[in-house]
């Protein structure tokens, strides 16, 4: 309970507590301005707005999924820039609970918004002509359709995206990413890419049944994760959670709140998203079996 409740005063004081010690970040505290970061989330929107602008002219407008698509896709970015750029990141480096919710933003909400706006056609299309004829005749390449086919495997895509996240949430790594830039963007980097890689194969792959299974499994091993930090009777990992008196925490509450975040609200996502397909697979076996009376 006591645990619960630092949680709460922690996240709506953190801008009263960043005014008192921390006068040497002022600036970092408002907005993290990495250019290994801010120059690919420029880019990328501005790939995907103009190749959308040039699909557009070319096909019939109004139709509601290409809306839903940009939205999609736009919405994943700034989420992305709110996990990696915004304060969060800053209160990450400091805190291992907003570590976590920074982490969770681009493994449970910024992932799948981009797979669900399948941005790799707009992004084509923003380049001249004789890269689109490039890029085409290297994506339809057999050695490069058969890498794509085996990573968004249902199951080798879930396995990927599980290794990179026990991986680097062992103490020691977890720990260097913090001290270690270089690591730091890397961990980043591979959190985003196998979720990405995960959720295409469930959206885009996987039957429903398979995807849900998938979902289930993700949902139990990262919550198992996240109860071991939470239920730890010692503090697992000391270089992130260094800072956590400074906010009037102990390094093992800190680590508890990030391991609560990990077990129940992202376990949630997870569930939740399962539980939608099983009910669309139910619902459309009821409509087949409806038809075939």
């Amino acid at each position: 309970m006591r645990t619960l409740m630092a949680l709460g005063v922690t996240i709506t004081s953190a801008g009263t507590a960043l005014a008192h010690g921390a006068e040497e970040h002022t600036a970092s505290y408002a907005w993290t301005f990495d250019p290994w970061v801010v120059i690919p989330l420029c880019t990328a929107a501005a790939l995907f707005a103009i190749g959308t602008g040039r699909l557009l002219c070319r096909v019939s407008p109004g139709r509601p999924e290409q809306l839903l698509r940009i939205v999609a896709y736009f919405a994943g970015l700034l989420s992305l820039t709110v996990a990696l750029v915004s304060p969060i990141h800053w209160l990450g480096e400091h805190l291992f609970t907003y570590h976590m919710i920074e982490h969770e933003i681009v493994l449970a909400i910024s992932a799948p918004l981009l797979v669900l706006s399948r941005p790799t056609a707009m992004c084509v299309w923003s380049l001249p002509r004789f890269a689109r004829r490039w890029m085409a005749r290297a994506f339809n390449a057999s050695p490069v359709r058969g890498l794509w086919r085996w990573l968004t495997g249902g199951i080798n895509a879930t396995v990927l995206h599980a290794v990179a996240i026990w991986a680097w949430h062992v103490p020691i790594l977890l720990d260097a990413s913090l001290t270690n830039l270089a690591m730091h963007r890397l961990q980043h980097l591979s959190f985003l890419i196998t979720a990405l890689i995960f959720w295409w194969a469930i959206i885009w792959r996987s039957e429903r049944g398979a995807a849900a299974w998938h979902l289930f499994v993700t949902m139990m091993h990262t919550s198992v994760l996240g109860a071991l930090m939470a239920l730890s009777p010692r503090v697992l990992y000391v270089a992130q959670t260094a800072s956590a008196p400074e906010w009037g925490l102990t390094p093992l509450e800190d680590q508890q709140m990030a391991g609560m975040l990990m077990w129940i609200p992202a376990g949630t996502v997870y569930a939740g998203a399962a539980i939608f397909l099983l009910s669309k697979l139910i619902r459309d076996s009821g409509r087949r079996g409806a038809n075939l009376v």
